[in-house]
């Protein structure tokens, strides 16, 4: 849309292929149903949340960065509020209202959409796009085409992957496929009994025996197979990317970062002498979920009816290595299916970021999540999207 909008600009006739029969249908599910549209961040801090192939995206961001993207949107009347982190939200807490505008601005620059139309090829002539055949049997000349159909998460939405296989197919290079921003899998009965349970305010360290990576504090949430919440989901990308060279990946949960192991014996000695007859696990009340306490005792060995006054210093301390450090192994990442992001895709190498051209055919574009950029949950990705979605329409409408 951001493409067709900014090409539309220009004097050219632009066309607007919809596989679905409406627009837009991905963006009503981001931010869940909020549509976190950027990040207010400054350049450098931004491209930092991105990974290791970030940078590419510079030129797009010179050209239409956060501030232009707001001023976009606040000009044709949506209302937009900062919140924590600096994520950037519509007033209005819905999705809608961001496509609404796009649509309008779609119309009113006259492009003409093609609705309930997938593209099954691109035809070249010398190296050149001379137009596509769609899944309705027609054929359209056209002289530059730009490809934002996504990645092959959310596939309800129609983000299927077929355009990748034309590009492959047509000598592009296209790296593989794997989910980003996803939760992770766990091995061991520990989720299913933890199911559903939130833990805020924890720290996690994820490790490989050679690597490792210190999360900042945040919020957790068991899921029936693993581990999911923001910690967890921003960091996911890179955890897979150890998955697929090293099996033994754990992770250990902080569960008090804020008190160190002294603290914490200081907290449970004083917890247990004023509760000397109580069981161990109602004294643990004061300090975890209940669910959390069965599964403490169980990894310890101890009677949950044991008094507190017959826990050994052993036992303590053991305790207190739980608190600080829960280990779990992670098994696996959830299925693509599941992921917010898709990362990988058609290869920088083979794209001019300063116009988002192909290298291989002229008058081919790209925009959005089919290139392999992808970054942290905030807005980021979405910003890369209309960024390179309005670079490859200027670009493709002013060469």
């Amino acid at each position: 849309m951001m493409a067709a909008i900014s090409a539309s600009r220009f004097p050219c006739e632009v066309t607007l292929i919809e596989k679905n029969p409406t627009l837009g249908k991905k963006l009503l599910l981001s931010g869940k149903g909020r549509c976190n549209l950027t990040n207010a961040c400054e350049l450098d801090l931004f491209l930092k949340r991105f990974s290791k192939n970030g940078q590419f995206l510079r030129d797009a961001f010179k050209k239409f960065f956060n501030l232009e993207l707001m001023g976009f949107f606040e000009k044709r009347g949506l209302k937009l509020k900062v919140e924590r982190q600096l994520r950037v939200f519509p007033v209005s807490d819905k999705s809608d209202s961001v496509l609404e505008i796009l649509k309008k601005e779609i119309i009113n620059n006259k492009v003409k959409i093609i609705y309930d139309s997938a593209m099954k090829d691109i035809f070249l002539e010398d190296n050149r796009v001379k137009g596509l055949l769609l899944s309705n049997g027609q054929s359209l000349p056209a002289g530059k085409v730009i490809l934002a159909t996504g990645g092959i998460s959310y596939r309800s939405t129609g983000s299927t992957g077929e355009a990748l296989e034309i590009l492959e197919r047509l000598g592009h290079k296209i790296l593989p496929l794997r989910p980003g921003l996803v939760p992770l899998e766990i091995k061991g009965p520990y989720p299913k009994i933890l199911e559903g349970l939130t833990l805020k305010n924890i720290r996690l360290k994820f490790s490989d025996g050679t690597r490792q990576i210190i999360s900042e504090i945040g919020e957790l949430l068991f899921t029936r197979s693993g581990i999911s919440g923001p910690l967890v989901i921003t960091l996911s990308g890179q955890i897979t990317d150890w998955l697929a060279e090293n099996k033994n990946v754990f992770v250990e949960i902080d569960l008090k970062p804020a008190l160190s192991r002294e603290q914490l014996d200081a907290r449970l000695l004083r917890e247990f002498k004023l509760n000397p007859k109580k069981s161990v696990k109602n004294t643990l009340k004061s300090l975890l979920p209940l669910r959390l306490i069965d599964v403490f005792l169980s990894i310890s060995g101890i009677n949950p009816d044991k008094k507190s006054s017959q826990i050994t210093q052993v036992e303590r301390q053991n305790f207190i290595l739980l608190l600080k450090g829960l280990k779990l192994k992670i098994s696996g990442a959830r299925p693509i299916d599941e992921a917010m992001v898709t990362r990988g895709g058609v290869s920088l190498k083979e794209i001019n970021p300063r116009t988002m051209e192909s290298r291989l055919i002229h008058g081919l574009y790209f925009a959005g999540e089919m290139i392999d950029v992808d970054a942290d949950t905030g807005g980021f990705n979405l910003q890369a999207a209309f960024s390179t979605g309005h670079l490859a329409g200027e670009s493709a409408a002013s060469n």
